[in-house]
């Protein structure tokens, strides 16, 4: 079975909305014009609830279906990233220094599309739950929206989201089970030593010589600490000391990122660094203090909801467009917080020979709406059918 005809149908004004999305950027949770777009859509479609205003300005919209049944989740993000657009677009932003670099107006008029046919078909039971969230791009909007409680208050029993995918062929959908993306955590060692003359490096304390040693020795994590088919990455991206050639300076700092899929490897590379940072303190004579920001966990698959969403976008797109075994990326995604809530799956459509999300030059593919609307929408026909 192809895209759903009357999603096909609507495929111009997802486009509408979609641009409109686009033209009119908001970053983190002060999603508030595009969440009162949103919601007026919503109204003009007859859906039976929506509650506005959680996690500031993220939306729950509930259509009843035909008699009793449980309830499916449906979630698609709203917002958008500081970069500065460079696509020249008609529909490019009109916010100086921001865009939808990565493609959240795509995803939320796929969800907006898939309501509007769910709310006159309702060929479904019991009730779906339309997830519009704010604050993906490091602010954390689903965990928060976890916290305040909607999976009970709706009474959620599974919950799905969709990511376009650049570079992947057109209208190809992937996924697989376990993890899909990772945990990403950030850390910063300040390291504090007593300056002094560079050609009397004998009087002073070098927390320079200290950096130096602490880096290369971050990187043994890697090589010696886990099992090499265990996927993880760890960078060190900034070095900071010093500002003169002929003195050595009284503080280093250095700073990197994390990327895991496993709460094992996660907590192993935390104490590795601990005890690097310390040992290193004691021998180089310095003080050295390791901080842990610990950001979004890894977004892991429910493998019977993976099965089920495969044979979904199967008779959307056919079977040999749907990959099942797809690499994790190493990005992550705060969708990880509702699937530890919950069961579920996290899927990518392929959008095409694109610029990379979070390129300045990254535009969504209007093409693929029409196939992701029809996903969501036939998720909840197969999840919750209408018994005879």
């Amino acid at each position: 079975m192809p895209v759903i005809n009357r999603i096909g149908d609507l495929a111009e004004e997802m486009t509408e909305w979609r641009r409109w999305m686009h033209r009119n950027p908001e970053l983190g949770f002060d999603c508030h014009k595009t969440a009162g777009f949103v919601a007026e859509r919503l109204r003009s479609f007859g859906i039976d609830e929506i509650h506005e205003g959680i996690a500031t300005t993220g939306i729950v919209a509930v259509i009843e279906g035909q008699g009793q049944g449980p309830c499916i989740g449906l979630r698609a993000d709203m917002d958008a990233l500081p970069i500065e657009e460079a696509t020249g677009a008609g529909h490019a932003s009109e916010t100086p220094g921001l865009m939808h670099a990565c493609g959240h107006d795509g995803h939320a008029a796929m969800l907006l599309g898939a309501a509007k046919y769910l709310a006159e078909t309702r060929n479904f039971a019991g009730r779906v739950a339309l997830i519009f969230q704010p604050a993906e791009e490091g602010g954390g909007g689903g965990e928060v929206m976890v916290q305040e409680g909607i999976m009970d208050r709706f009474g959620i029993g599974q919950v799905f989201g969709i990511h376009n995918a650049p570079l992947h062929e057109t209208g190809h959908i992937l996924t697989a089970p376990g993890p899909v993306m990772a945990a990403a955590d950030e850390f910063e060692v300040v390291i504090g030593g007593v300056g002094g003359h560079g050609a009397w490096p004998h009087e002073t304390v070098d927390p320079v010589a200290a950096a130096v040693a602490m880096v290369q020795a971050v990187q043994t994590i890697m090589s010696r600490n886990h099992r090499a088919a265990d996927d993880l990455v760890i960078s060190v991206t900034q070095i900071h000391a010093g500002r003169v050639n002929n003195v050595i300076p009284d503080r280093a700092v250095f700073s990197g990122t994390i990327r895991s899929f496993t709460p094992e490897v996660r907590a192993m590379v935390f104490r590795r660094l601990e005890e690097i940072v310390k040992g290193h303190e004691a021998a180089f004579g310095v003080t050295a203090t390791l901080e842990i920001d610990m950001g979004y966990p890894a977004t892991v698959n429910d493998a019977a909801s993976v099965e089920f969403a495969a044979g979904v976008a199967a008779e959307i797109v056919g079977s040999e467009r749907v990959k099942v075994d797809a690499t994790p990326e190493m990005g992550a995604e705060d969708f990880s917080y509702m699937l530890q809530a919950r069961p579920g799956a996290y899927l990518f459509v392929g959008q095409g020979d694109t610029a990379f999300c979070h390129h300045p030059e990254y535009d969504f593919n209007d093409e693929i709406a029409p196939i992701g609307a029809s996903f969501l929408a036939r998720l909840v026909e197969r999840a919750q059918p209408v018994q005879g």
